[in-house]
């Protein structure tokens, strides 16, 4: 199987390695959009500001490419974001894959960013019966909606996951939820 991990230069991109080659699997990292599209499976990683991370896809070209992707996509964290229509975060645009979906900035009350260990709930899809806490880093959420197949609950309930065809998000961070979070990226392979 050949996995490549989308590198825009706003992800995470080493740690989800690691992750992956936990499990045996052979992991590219790279921007070029030949081996992208060659892959059996993407992983669209990032972390950091949504405004700087569609600015580096815009100019890489990466942002036409990764909507029109046949093969298992997995969003994490911003990616995930990314995926969506668009985003309170810079008022970006975002991929449109979740179409009418737009993420929104926790409320001020809270806590910001939501870091840490939170509870899955009502999993279906490729997440089916795990109920179980995985790890959060984020500021900024997208809202249940027909796309979503996990939920979570922090001051309101938000989509902890979604899925659309062959495109796979998380909001958490599968490659550090321990055992829970192998599980998942398992279960990714094998969709």
């Amino acid at each position: 199987m050949k996995l490549v991990i989308i590198d825009y230069g706003a992800g995470n991109v080493f740690s989800v390695k690691s992750a992956f080659e936990r499990l045996g699997i052979n992991v590219s990292i790279s921007a070029d959009k030949q081996e992208i599209s060659s892959a059996d499976r993407v992983v669209f990683p990032g972390v950091g500001h949504a405004g700087a991370a569609m600015d580096k896809l815009r100019f890489s070209g990466l942002n036409n490419l990764i909507p029109q992707l046949k093969q298992p996509v997995l969003g994490v964290c911003l990616g995930m974001q990314l995926m969506c229509e668009s985003t309170e975060e810079g008022n970006e645009k975002g991929l449109g894959i979740f179409e009418d979906l737009k993420v929104k900035r926790f409320e001020h009350e809270l806590n910001i960013p939501h870091m840490g260990w939170n509870n899955l709930m009502d999993s279906a899809g490729f997440l089916e019966n795990i109920n179980e806490d995985v790890y959060f880093v984020h500021s900024y959420y997208a809202p249940v909606s027909p796309f979503t197949i996990a939920s979570c609950h922090y001051g309101i309930e938000f989509s902890a996951s979604l899925q659309k065809n062959n495109f796979y998000a998380c909001q958490f961070h599968p490659e550090k939820s321990g055992t829970v979070g192998e599980e998942i990226l398992k279960r990714f392979l094998t969709v």
